[in-house]
């Protein structure tokens, strides 16, 4: 099934939220940003912060061959009619060029947070009901952690886009999603060989994730103890959710997820700026790092 979206990628992306800003006055910064990105030789974006289609628009419009994905959209705040509503006239004008990636988000997030795996599903039957406008399987991925999320992306989706994980966790992903299925985890990194200042940059970004059961939980399922999760993470914690150090080492850190089945990684610059920050010096570092 997924064959085709694999060369189509290719082996990187940048993961970012601040792509998907609403903000007008920021469109050209944007567009900008997204031609160069396709300049780089980067094969896909993916943008955070509960993302939609509409986010993805100008960032297609501004290139020739960028694949944009949400990372993630959110079932509780997007009716899937509307999303199968914007997949259809998004890919009715860009063909192929826009994944649906979606997620159960979190409790604390979602005030109608109920029988999440349940909700997905529902989900997903509501976007193969949409007639003409359904999103077909193989244009859709989802945030999948644990096991029956990950056979639900095996099934019904094209492969899975996890977040926040360690290459142990994809192994484990790739053990059950089989070979054919897309698997594009998101890894952090922190262009800094300093020990101390690149795990600091790396706590106060995973600090938020760390109230977070659905992270949290899944740490603990692949071997991490609740020491590891006090005080804003172990350093052991640290080490293997993001690449950090000089530029073999963090090259190294990057190859260990395609070791580990990965068909594509989705870099995430961290480095102490907001959020919706566009660190483009970074990513022509990464992007000279992974040549």
């Amino acid at each position: 099934m997924s064959d085709a979206l694999k060369e189509t990628i290719g082996r990187y992306g940048i993961w970012s939220a601040g792509l998907r800003s609403e903000d007008p006055a920021r469109r050209g910064e944007l567009t900008e940003a997204a031609a160069e990105l396709e300049e780089l030789g980067y094969g896909a974006v993916w943008l955070g912060g509960n993302s939609a289609a509409a986010h993805a628009v100008p960032l297609i419009e501004a290139t020739s061959t960028l694949t944009v994905g949400t990372s993630i959209q959110s079932i509780w705040e997007h009716e899937p009619a509307d999303s199968a509503a914007s997949f259809a006239e998004l890919e009715a004008a860009h063909p192929g060029r826009f994944l649906l990636g979606l997620g159960v988000s979190h409790a604390k997030r979602a005030d109608q947070y109920r029988r999440p795996y349940s909700a997905l599903v529902a989900y997903l039957d509501a976007l193969d009901a949409a007639g003409e406008a359904a999103v077909p399987a193989n244009r859709r991925l989802l945030a999948a952690l644990g096991p029956k999320s990950l056979e639900l992306a095996r099934d019904r989706s094209a492969g899975s886009i996890p977040y926040l994980v360690t290459p142990e966790h994809t192994a484990y992903s790739r053990e059950i999603l089989g070979e054919a299925p897309l698997l594009a985890p998101e890894l952090g990194v922190v262009l800094e060989s300093d020990p101390a200042r690149a795990r600091a940059l790396a706590r106060g970004f995973l600090a938020m994730y760390l109230t977070l059961p659905n992270y949290t939980n899944n740490f603990l399922r692949h071997g991490f103890t609740e020491d590891d999760l006090a005080d804003d993470g172990s350093d052991r914690l640290i080490d293997a959710l993001f690449a950090w150090g000089d530029e073999t080492t963090i090259r190294t850190r990057i190859d260990a997820f395609f070791e580990a089945g990965a068909d594509h990684v989705a870099l995430q610059v961290v480095n102490g700026e907001p959020r919706d920050a566009l660190p483009r010096k970074a990513w022509q570092s990464l992007a000279s790092l992974l040549a």
